[in-house]
């Protein structure tokens, strides 16, 4: 097994090689990658029953599931990696050029981060979305995964690595990490000479543990504490349908809807009908009912039941990555706008209403990487907005916020073209 100072050190030499290949270079690359990994298919599938047994009992059913692998979700990582062959190459490009008075020719271009440490948890698609998108963008990765997943990530960086020697290129432009203890994630944090930057991806504790402790520039990827607000204005079957779409289409997802806010007027009618959708319907097909965890008015109007249940402080501020979701009634858009404010991670926030001018002003004052009018939080994804795939969502605000595609994996650097210029 090689250490992981050994990994940092090829990392840190295969830089300068990976920022001069050319766009072709790297898109016939890409596909390459694509199709090798629908070919290792079974292997990957095998490498991830291991992660997934080893999983059961410890971790819950819906985090199994973001474990858990399978043919179609081979294929969707793969069509993740050939969408972002086909988007433009980001490096290179000429952000700003200025001809001084004195004749120099100032020209701002975009260049990679260098060397890029990813941490992240049990989902083996990020595996293969990190190393497509640093790849594409000019940057060295080092993939750090959780212990749940690394028997799968294992597999999936092999056949990266297989892809990238079959083309004649360096396999060192994308590796992993193969300690999965806590040392390792400290290495990565503390590589100051080797590590460029550093992206977690994962639950609170996680993102913590890097911001708190990492003396690598870390952009911080965040929590989804995400909320639909529904206004006195709203339509009843969109924002049950938006609501049931942001909570149970995939519960474990940092974009999934945790907190549900109804205006009071509507609050009597509305209640009831989103229990039916939530839990009555849901169980009549089978499907995973979602518990309710009421405010003390919201209880009042549901009863408490099975499901039902009165809601805790702590319930506003839990991303439960689960079928559950915080119910509150506000009096008027600006309590839930002040609640959003107090108890939001800065992810993705919603209203559904009718009013176009109260849409506008939601907008504007919900400081969130992004935010709904009339849809589903499930939206905030590299892929759903055009960006191939991601690396993670970042719910910081300098360099980079929203879901982080190619662009977000580069700096840039001011080259400056003389006759002789001095400064006197």
């Amino acid at each position: 097994m090689k250490t992981t100072q050994d990994i940092l050190r090829a990392a840190k030499a295969a830089a300068s090689q990976l920022r001069t290949l050319d766009s072709q270079t790297k898109n016939a690359a890409l596909c390459r990658m694509a199709d090798d990994l629908e070919a290792s298919a079974n292997e990957i599938l095998r490498a991830n029953a291991e992660d997934v047994e080893r999983a059961k009992g410890v971790l819950s059913e819906v985090m199994i599931d973001r474990l858990k692998l399978d043919e179609k979700r081979i294929k969707g990582m793969a069509k993740g990696i050939r969408d972002v062959a086909l988007l433009p190459d980001p490096i290179g490009a000429v952000l700003d050029e200025t001809t001084l008075p004195n004749g120099l020719v100032v020209t701002k271009k975009r260049v990679p981060i260098g060397v890029v440490g990813i941490i992240y948890e049990s989902r083996p698609n990020v595996t293969s979305d990190a190393g497509a998108l640093c790849f594409k963008s000019g940057n060295v990765c080092v993939l750090r995964g959780g212990k749940d997943a690394a028997q799968s990530s294992f597999a999936i960086v092999k056949s990266l690595r297989n892809s990238l020697k079959k083309m004649g290129l360096n396999e060192n432009f994308i590796n992993v990490v193969e300690d999965t203890s806590r040392q390792s994630a400290t290495e990565l944090m503390t590589a100051v000479d080797y590590v460029d930057a550093l992206i977690p991806r994962g639950g609170a504790g996680l993102i913590r543990a890097c911001v708190e402790n990492s003396k690598v520039p870390c952009i911080q990827t965040g929590t989804g504490i995400c909320h639909v607000y529904v206004d006195e204005h709203a339509d009843f079957d969109k924002a049950l349908s938006i609501i049931e779409n942001a909570k149970t289409s995939r519960p474990s997802v940092c974009n999934a809807e945790e907190v549900c806010l109804i205006h009071e007027t509507v609050a009597k009618d509305f209640l009831p009908v989103l229990k039916k959708r939530l839990r009555d319907m849901r169980k009549e097909k089978g499907l995973p009912c979602v518990e309710l965890r009421c405010d003390s008015a919201a209880l009042a109007i549901l009863g408490e039941e099975t499901g039902v249940l009165a809601a805790t402080e702590t319930d506003f501020d839990t991303e439960f990555l689960d079928y559950i979701l915080a119910i509150k009634i506000v009096a008027s858009a600006d309590e839930a706008i002040a609640h959003i404010g107090a108890h939001s991670t800065g992810h993705s926030d919603a209203i559904v209403s009718e009013n176009a001018e109260l849409c506008e002003k939601f907008a504007l004052c919900v400081d969130s990487a992004a935010v709904y009018l009339n849809a589903s939080t499930r939206f905030t994804d590299g892929g759903e907005f055009g960006k191939g795939c991601e690396i993670g969502i970042s719910t910081q605000k300098l360099h980079a916020r929203g879901p982080m595609g190619l662009e977000e994996l580069c700096s840039y650097k001011y080259i400056v073209k003389g006759t002789g210029q001095v400064r006197v």
